[in-house]
């Protein structure tokens, strides 16, 4: 008996032969009636005692008792006693645990006595269990316990047609249950072959479209590839000439030259300004390509604001149309900020002349203010004009490159429609923003900022002074057109200058003639200026010259690593008598440093050096 149960014992059971097992099983049966079990609990019930009724019998002083337990709900249970060694089998203990609720063998040492439980759950009674007792005892009292076998065995033939009844409904609903599972399963594998048809069809489209854009890619890298071999050539064919043609002029305007009739000087002035123009458009398509490859970097510096507005007044000036007004601070905020200052002179440049363009009346104003933000100060320049202003369709469009709004404003006033793009890449290129605002009739605000103060300013080097001339220089250049405005630009500069232009004699006129410095081109037919520069500096006898490079070609398409030890490299496009000065006094007080300079020939005394 369990801990803590109360046992209510219903009948006793004396099992010594065959026909006290049948007297079991009927007093089983009228418990569990009179207790309320009937159906398959009492089946199950009847049987497993039944069962262990025929093993057990012929144990030493086998009794059965029936009773009820009170411990944690009711149970109706048979309590099997025996003394002397006799242990049911195996499968009866099996049988029993797991068609009853409880079944529990218990073994005491030596004689016994031993104990089997067999215990069926019933529903709560009514009453309470003594009461409950009471009626089971009653009932038991009525049972015929003569040992009638062919009745016993029809009553067990009837519980065993039901129980076969059972089992058959049992079956037939596993049946009905595995046909429809298996109609899901079905309709599973059908949805599962669907779903792969399309995952294979689409997996199909998919590895076209990736095969699709793989050849876009490549497509695109290799215009891409073009089109920086395009502004490659362009660099040198074209800027080259315009380089001649605006040095050319510089020298009829120079007062010490030849004086010219009013009528020439104007004409040589148209020359040069329409040089400097083109010279300029050339300069912002080859800076466009280059921003959007990534291969145009500003080089930082200290600027000084008033200094850069003052030289904007100068230039702009004189574009205004009669009747505008522009009006550009003398005071400003802000005294000096460190950003590119040939950039952000440009991004000003084209802001204020595409607003000059378009103002036919009014003014055009230029305002500087500073404003603190969290990441960092800022000075933004702001740019209002009483224009023709923009229609709100075509504010974002003004963006594209090439793009020119349009309408009879545009007559007269030619532009490649690079301006604004132009300018608002080299902002993004300086960490600031360039925004518009615009009405159609009311005229155009453009707002950049720009910060003041960038984490890494870019260092620089002073340029070193000196007096006196150089004795002599020699320039290699296939260029005859460049080498005549070399000549007068270095003429106070030089005693003498030796011109080569034909670069396969260049090692050979630099032996013969022993010059001070050697200005060298790079893009040059048959021997280039990098196979020149290697040639020179592997001969004993000119290895000692300095080499000055003079190119069209910007910083960033310069081959560094193969001009290694020359002493300094010149932009044709912005290369003047006072820089060839400069230039030539620092190879006199300066001493070789192993080092090539990247001039920055928008400050004379300053120079940008890279190993």
């Amino acid at each position: 008996m369990t801990a803590g149960a109360s046992l209510h014992e219903l009948a006793t059971v004396l099992l010594s032969e065959e026909s006290d097992v049948v007297t079991l099983r009927r007093c089983t049966q009228a418990a569990c009636r009179a207790a309320g079990l009937a159906g398959s609990p009492l089946v199950r019930l009847t049987t497993v005692v039944s069962e262990a009724g025929e093993h057990l019998k012929g144990a030493s002083d086998l009794t059965a008792h029936l009773c009820l337990e009170e411990h944690d709900g009711v149970r109706l249970s048979v309590h099997f006693t025996w003394r002397k060694e006799h242990r049911p089998p195996v499968t009866l203990l099996t049988a029993a645990s797991r068609l009853l609720d409880d079944s529990r063998l218990l073994l005491s040492d030596g004689d016994g006595p031993h104990r089997l439980v067999l215990a069926q759950r019933l529903r709560a009674p009514a009453a309470s269990a003594a009461g409950l007792a009471e009626e089971v005892r009653g009932a038991l009292a009525g049972v015929d316990t003569a040992a009638d076998l062919i009745e016993a065995l029809r009553t067990q033939n009837r519980h065993l047609l039901a129980s076969l009844e059972e089992s058959e409904r049992q079956q037939q609903e596993l049946q009905r249950l595995n046909a429809e599972l298996e109609d899901t399963n079905a309709g599973v594998l059908a949805l599962y072959t669907e779903l792969a048809g399309e995952l294979e069809e689409t997996n199909s489209g998919v590895v076209a479209l990736y095969a699709e854009l793989e050849d876009k890619t490549r497509q695109l890298e290799l215009a891409d590839a073009y089109k920086t071999r395009f502004w490659a050539n362009v660099s040198h064919e074209l800027r080259s000439p315009v380089n001649s043609v605006i040095a050319l002029a510089q020298l009829l305007l120079d007062t010490a030259a030849d004086p010219l009739s009013p009528e020439q000087r104007q004409q040589v002035a148209m020359v040069h300004a329409s040089g400097t123009t083109l010279l300029a458009l050339v300069d912002e398509l080859l800076d466009v390509a280059k921003a959007e490859s990534g291969r145009l970097e500003p080089h930082l510096a200290e600027v000084d604001v008033r200094s850069l507005l003052h030289q904007l007044r100068g230039m702009l000036q004189s574009t205004a149309q009669p009747g505008v007004d522009l009006r550009i601070p003398d005071e400003v905020p802000v005294g000096t900020l460190v950003t590119d200052e040939v950039m952000l002179a440009r991004v000003l440049r084209n802001v204020l002349s595409n607003a000059l363009k378009f103002t036919c009346d009014g003014s055009v104003v230029l305002d500087v203010t500073g404003s603190d933000r969290e990441d960092g100060a800022r000075v933004v320049f702001s740019v209002q004009d009483t224009g023709v202003g923009i229609p709100a369709p075509d504010i974002e469009r003004v963006f594209e490159e090439f793009y020119q709004v349009r309408g009879p404003h545009q007559r007269g006033r030619p532009g490649t429609g690079l301006g604004l793009p132009y300018a608002r890449k080299l902002t993004e290129l300086l960490g600031g923003t360039l925004t518009l605002d615009s009405e159609a009739g009311r005229g155009t605000r453009v707002t950049v900022g720009i910060p003041a103060r960038p984490a890494r300013p870019a260092a620089q080097q002073p340029a070193v002074s000196g007096r006196g001339p150089a004795r002599s220089v020699l320039i290699v250049d296939d260029d005859p057109a460049f080498v005549t405005a070399f000549r007068a630009m270095v003429k106070d500069s030089a005693e003498t200058v030796t011109a080569i232009t034909d670069s396969a004699e260049a090692v050979a006129a630099v032996a013969r003639v022993r010059p001070d410095a050697v200005f060298l081109d790079l893009d040059m037919p048959g021997q280039d200026g990098y196979e020149v520069r290697r040639l020179l500096a592997g001969t004993p006898s000119t290895a000692g010259v300095p080499v000055i490079v003079l190119t069209a070609l910007e910083a960033d398409a310069i081959e560094l690593p193969r001009l290694e030890g020359a002493r300094a490299v010149l932009n044709k496009s912005r290369v003047t008598a006072s820089v060839l000065a400069d230039t030539l006094r620092d190879l006199r007080t300066a001493p070789p440093t192993g080092r090539t300079i990247i001039a920055d020939q928008s400050k004379p005394s300053t120079a940008k050096e890279h190993p």
